[in-house]
Order: C-alpha cells, then sequence, then structure tokens
C-alpha cells in the first residue's frame, strides 16, 4: 500500500554556489559523511550532492503529515547498492514517522529514483508499508 509520494527537482548550480560560499559546513550541515566520501569521490561532486538534496527534499514529501513538520537532514541518507541503484536509510525522526504510519503487521520501504541532466537534479520518491515478513521455526 503506497503511504505517499514525493519529488522534488533542484538546481545543480545552487548547490555548487553553496559549495563555493559555504564549503564543508553546508556539506556537513546537509549531507552525511557516508553521502560526502561517495559524492566527493565523483568526477561532478555537485551533481551527485544535488540528486542527494533532492531526494532528501522528496523522501521528506513523500513521509509528510499534515502536521509534521520538517526532518532533519541526516535523518535521510542516500546510498547506492551495488548495482547503483539508490536506496534510502532512514534514522532518527524520519524512521520514527514512517513507523508511525505502519500497523503492528508491516514494515516500511522508501523507492527512490533520480536523475540529473545538467543544470538539474530531480529525486521520485514513494512510501510503501509491506506485509512483514514472519519468520517460521
Amino acid at each position: 500500500m503506497i503511504l505517499g509520494i514525493g519529488t522534488d527537482i533542484c538546481d545543480i548550480r545552487r548547490i555548487e554556489q553553496s559549495i563555493e560560499k559555504h564549503g564543508e559546513r553546508f556539506l556537513a550541515k546537509t549531507f552525511t559523511q557516508i553521502e560526502r566520501d561517495y559524492c566527493n569521490s565523483k568526477a561532478r561532486p555537485a551533481m551527485s550532492y544535488a540528486k542527494r538534496f533532492a531526494a532528501k527534499e522528496a523522501v521528506a514529501k513523500a513521509l509528510a503529515g499534515a502536521e509534521t513538520g520538517a526532518l532533519p537532514w541526516h535523518a535521510v541518507e542516500v546510498r547506492n547498492d551495488p548495482s547503483g541503484r539508490p536506496v534510502v536509510t532512514l534514522s532518527g525522526k524520519a524512521e520514527s514517522r514512517l513507523q508511525s504510519y505502519l500497523s503492528e503487521n508491516q514494515s516500511g520501504q522508501i523507492h527512490l529514483s533520480l536523475s540529473d541532466d545538467y543544470p538539474y537534479a530531480t529525486a521520485f520518491a514513494i512510501a510503501e508499508a509491506v506485509p512483514a515478513v514472519r519468520e517460521t521455526s
């Protein structure tokens, strides 16, 4: 069952300017160390940062409710699995928010798609409730 969807577009030039103006202060405030390590390993780090920025916004929108408020930047972490597919790890307030939408026989999953075409990066997120898998003895 779909709990929410979110999308966001980010101007890569804006991220380039923020990195140029604020440097590590901006990066450390907005991205986890894992995200920074990944983005900094790329030929054009700002493009990767912009996709992750858009992803954080899209996930926050997918998890938003009428009275939920903003999520901390580090509560949504974007990684890539071995095939390169983006995956989301939630913690803190973001994880609690997802859990609040689930019944005891459900688990939550975030599906994420990222894309870029300079000067824009986009993200689309779907929050889903799926039946919890029960272990058999």
